[in-house]
């Protein structure tokens, strides 16, 4: 047991002795010692401040206050698991139907989503499901496993079973859709990452790729893009594919209504996690009626001991509870749309900036070698987002690469935080560029 505060280094010690290599750090070569969080900031142990680009996680702000409250309060009344009749799990799921299209109107609670209403605008991180009309256009020769040999009309998916990336509430989607539709077979997109099961590894071509490879039964459509020309497979036909969003909750970017954030579809199954409880662990799927019965018809119960307790629900309660009272989606629209355009202006100035997409505070800027062959510049991002952290602004990269620059910060992000951080991200591709006109060699600081 601690006596005292523990130094970093002997933080750092501890955590090599007893935790495995495979539970990795940010900033490997110089892991940060994060001992509180505020806000849109974050604190080492010697009383730094950074700005958290990383974290959309806490989606309305590291320990918001009103949310620790309802978390503390309840917490000091009842925490048990939902055999029990209680307010609170009826109460946050008529509030969840609210944000959502008619048709999904069935909840299951969890207490693990891998990562969240959350989507991301980054094609390459969400997967679709293949739904009862698409397997209806589907010979029937293929009645269990279909294979998608027919190019399939973007129009011919206006229903799908849609999948986010989050582990617990992405497995129960896949039993859900597999007793519904009879059939096992999956079509994913391309690059796509869904969580850490065994079960979503196996329809995770960001990870199988690296591991025991493709099943049969899992079908990676490729990604339309028209930026680097769409990708292909061996298949001649492949089918075309719509995403989500895979790194959102409710309200960072979606419109109430009939439709989910943008996409003019409306999906069979909604999986959330993460982001809608700030950090505090709890999940959810949302489906319709049909799919919930076809479930139901198995005589199988579904059951979660932590999933949609009373502290849970009153945590994703006051999520709901913030993002209305502080306008946080208008505000991420806002501050989101001058971050791009700042960032634009950047592109002008630099070449190594390629792409840059995103919506709301979910925004991903690609670093490429040359505008020519758009080739990753993997080694540069490592280096800008080193130096981005001296600098105290904490980013991340994704993408096959490793070359995107990936920005999601907590929703209260300011406008005062964009023109810092680009102003930073500015300096450091200008001094990166005259390193490589001099022939210096890109360092990372240790």
């Amino acid at each position: 047991m601690a006596t005292g505060p523990r130094g970093k280094a002997a933080t750092l010690a501890l955590r090599r002795r007893l935790l495995s290599n495979s539970c990795r750090l940010f900033f490997p070569e110089d892991p940060i010692k994060i001992v509180r969080g505020q806000g849109q900031y974050m604190y080492d142990e010697q009383g730094a401040e950074y700005i958290d680009c990383i974290n959309n996680v806490a989606h309305v702000g590291h320990c918001h206050p009103l949310v620790v409250q309802a978390a503390h309060e309840q917490n000091q009344v009842l925490n048990t698991n939902s055999r029990y009749l209680h307010d609170n799990i009826v109460d946050y799921a008529q509030r969840l139907s609210e944000t959502l299209p008619e048709k999904l109107c069935v909840f299951y609670f969890l207490n693990s989503g891998k990562e969240r209403v959350v989507f991301a605008n980054t094609w390459c991180g969400t997967m679709a499901l293949a739904l009862p009309d698409i397997l209806r256009h589907l010979p029937q020769t293929f009645p269990r496993r279909p294979v998608l040999p027919h190019p399939i009309c973007p129009g011919k998916w206006q229903h799908r079973l849609r999948l986010c990336s989050r582990s617990e509430a992405n497995d129960l989607a896949l039993r859900l859709a597999r007793q519904y539709t009879g059939h096992w077979d999956v079509v994913v997109l391309d690059h796509a990452y869904h969580g850490h099961l065994s079960s979503l590894i196996d329809i995770s071509p960001y990870k199988f790729r690296d591991l025991d490879g493709q099943k049969e039964w899992v079908h990676v459509a490729p990604l339309p893009d028209t930026y680097r020309g769409p990708y292909r497979e061996d298949h001649p036909n492949p089918a075309v594919a719509y995403a989500s969003e895979v790194k959102r909750v409710v309200g960072s970017a979606q419109e109430k209504g009939r439709k989910l954030q943008g996409e003019d579809f409306v999906p069979d199954i909604v999986t959330m996690g993460k982001s809608i409880g700030n950090g505090h662990p709890v999940a959810c799927v949302a489906t319709t009626q049909a799919v919930a019965r076809a479930f139901e018809a198995t005589g199988v119960e579904y059951f979660n001991t932590f999933g949609g307790s009373p502290v849970s629900c009153a945590v994703g309660l006051a999520v709901l509870d913030v993002l209305e009272k502080e306008q946080l989606q208008a505000h991420a629209a806002s501050v989101g749309s001058f971050l791009m355009e700042l960032l634009g202006q950047q592109k002008a100035k630099h070449p190594i900036l390629g792409d840059i997409r995103g919506v709301g505070l979910f925004i991903g800027v690609d670093l490429i070698k040359d505008e020519a062959t758009r080739m990753p510049a993997t080694e540069e991002a490592d280096y800008v987002v080193s130096r981005l952290k001296e600098n105290y602004i904490l980013l991340s990269t994704d993408g096959p690469g490793r070359n995107v620059l990936k920005f999601k910060p907590p929703m209260c992000f300011s406008l005062d935080n964009a023109r810092h951080v680009v102003a930073r991200l500015d300096a450091i591709l200008t001094d990166m560029e005259e390193k490589v006109r001099s022939c210096e060699t890109l360092r990372l600081q240790p």
